[in-house]
């Protein structure tokens, strides 16, 4: 063998030959040679390795050298989800979306997205407390659906977090300018050189995003902490809004026309304002980090979900009922009622509130983001020199500044306009997916299943899945109207309610959670499942096309290395381990004598 385990968890970029991949398969072109001859057999064996929980925590985790500092409780936590979520979508898309699609119906399209962002809480929140580790989705996924579909939606979800921090970047120049009474590109560069969308160079949106990096790196508390009070003083800015916008309300905007659109703006809406939800997936990545994660991962979620939901709820209504939906801004909504209102000052007031909640989504993100490619390098399916701790600092350095890095050249190049529509669709796919894992980490335990009761369950997933693909479905084909007929939602809907039912009392549970779990399964994860596909059906194609260009990108990537890279590292350890059986699909390659070497 190559190299032990030892010698795999302790290399970094230059380990291995001095490339950025260590491991066999890259030692010579001879090798990578042979190694993508054997693309389909090493394929096949990832996408039945499924990773276990025991691995995540141990094995895993420590090939970054240093641990992680156990720092956050659930107070930490309630304000990294506050500060997280809380940014630009409430203060931007509010007013676009109550305008264009959903009117004041703009305060239910905001509960939907809560719903459906409240279930998805909880599904992370068991994972959270059993696998406790920094790869969050990525992670959990690893363990219950394999390497090959956790690579697939961590790499979309990492896309989502990179171009949403530019996007909120290239936003902290525009109200920090309105701050000073200036337009935002008298802060940026023209480039005449360059084309129009890309013209515009941002340098106070690159500033940002490095200092943001400098926090996350420091100090995961310091950050916090920060976090924290910027979170408060925000919250105190949302409260100056509610209170004065509410001495200039007017009930007959509410009550006039309150959803002009019908149901199908409501979802719509809900579909884009899922945006204003994003990022409280990031704290479950703190998981590593937390005291006490069976009692502070799902407080700390659930806390600060549900303070998200009310808040975005009642800024909704509130500026709703200053203005008629057809009066509101779409740039800037709060501030122009204010303007019409007569309170022109209260302008910079609601500038410096979103200049908080944008700098705190930013800081979350950025923590976030690391921790996700922190994890997925340590299972080398990035260059393992990205899951490197900081004994110093005890934070992952290299992933904090590679993602940094990646975020600051788009908010440098790209307008806020291409950003802004690049919308969820990742996240929900990505939230579908932690949804069906844990139906299966519930249903389905290897070597305990019967294969009866194991295709009894794949039934159940399936027919819940396509029922809600196929409500979707036509929702999207039935343009005209509020969504068609009712027959086709009543056959849809009770094949959902038949394969959740026959799920719930057919098919036994294979484990219980051992500290804290997910009440009402299977119902409460097979509802997640359908509103998150039927929000899914609610965007726009192009996002779908973003979404289908960039999963191929990952693909191509994870055909010429990725697989390769973990295909020997877990084969390496399966080796040092075989007894007890990191991975599954590794320890059948040492069995069976699998190639690569």
């Amino acid at each position: 063998m190559a190299a032990s385990g030892d010698g795999l968890r302790r290399r970094g970029c230059c380990g291995g030959g001095g490339s950025l991949f260590p491991e066999e398969s890259f030692q010579s072109w001879s090798s990578y040679g042979r190694a993508l001859l054997e693309t389909g057999p090493r394929l096949r064996d990832r996408v039945t390795a499924r990773s276990l929980d025991s691995a995540e925590l141990h094995e895993v985790r420590g090939r970054s050298g240093a641990d992680m500092k156990r720092t956050l409780t659930w107070w930490d936590l309630i304000w990294f989800g506050i500060g997280a979520v809380i940014g630009a979508g409430i203060f931007v898309l509010t007013g676009q979306e109550a305008k264009e699609a959903a009117g004041p119906a703009v305060v239910v399209s905001y509960a939907v997205s809560g719903v459906s962002a409240m279930l998805s809480v909880f599904c992370y929140t068991e994972f959270a407390v059993e696998i406790p580790v920094a790869g969050g989705s990525f992670a959990y996924l690893r363990v219950e659906l394999g390497d090959f579909v956790a690579f697939i939606a961590a790499g979309n979800i990492l896309l989502e977090y990179c171009i949403g921090g530019a996007a909120v970047a290239r936003s902290w120049t525009s109200y920090f300018a309105t701050l000073l009474n200036h337009h935002p590109n008298d802060f940026r560069i023209h480039a005449t050189s360059l084309a129009d969308d890309y013209s515009r160079l941002d340098p106070i949106a690159v500033a940002v995003t490095i200092l943001i990096c400098v926090f996350a790196v420091v100090s995961t508390k310091g950050s916090s902490r920060f976090n924290y009070v910027l979170s408060i003083v925000h919250l105190a800015v949302i409260v100056f809004i509610v209170v004065a916008g509410l001495t200039h309300a007017n009930a007959a905007n509410l009550a006039a026309d309150f959803a002009p659109f019908g149901a199908r703006g409501i979802f719509a809406a809900s579909a884009v304002l899922f945006f204003a939800y994003i990022g409280f997936d990031a704290v479950s990545t703190m998981a590593e980090e937390t005291k006490n994660p069976a009692r502070d991962i799902p407080v700390g979620l659930v806390g600060a979900m549900t303070l998200t939901t009310a808040v975005y709820c009642v800024l909704a209504l509130v500026l709703c009922s200053m203005q008629h939906y057809t009066d509101i801004d779409v740039d800037a909504p709060f501030s122009v009622a204010f303007t019409a209102a007569g309170m022109d000052w209260a302008k910079y007031i609601v500038a410096f509130g979103a200049l908080k909640g944008m700098t705190t989504v930013l800081l979350v993100g950025a923590v976030g983001q690391a921790r996700y490619l922190t994890h997925i390098a340590r299972t080398h399916m990035v260059p393992p020199c990205l899951a490197t701790v900081s004994a110093r600092f005890g934070t992952p350095v290299n992933a904090t500044v590679a993602m940094a890095f990646a975020t600051a050249v788009i908010a440098l190049f790209t307008d806020l306009g291409i950003l802004s529509n690049l919308l969820s669709i990742s996240t929900l796919f990505i939230f579908t997916l932690v949804a069906i894992a844990l139906l299966v980490r519930r249903y389905y335990a290897a070597g305990e299943t019967s294969p009866s009761y194991r295709n009894k369950m794949i039934g159940c997933l399936a027919v819940i899945v396509a029922s809600s693909v196929a409500t979707a479905a036509y929702w999207g084909a039935t343009s005209s109207g509020d969504g068609g007929g009712w027959v086709a939602y009543v056959v849809t809907g009770a094949a959902w309610l038949a394969a959740t039912a026959f799920l719930q009392w057919g098919v036994p549970k294979a484990r219980s959670p051992a500290k804290w779990g997910v009440p009402l399964v299977p119902w409460l994860p097979a509802a997640s499942v359908f509103i998150n596909v039927f929000l899914l059906g609610s965007i726009d194609a192009a996002s779908f096309v973003r979404f289908g260009v960039w999963t191929a990108a990952l693909l191509v990537y994870y055909f010429l290395f990725g697989l390769h890279a973990s295909y020997d590292t877990a084969k390496a350890i399966a080796a040092e381990a075989e007894v007890a059986g990191v991975e599954e699909g590794a320890r059948k390659a040492v069995v069976d004598g699998g190639g690569g070497h």
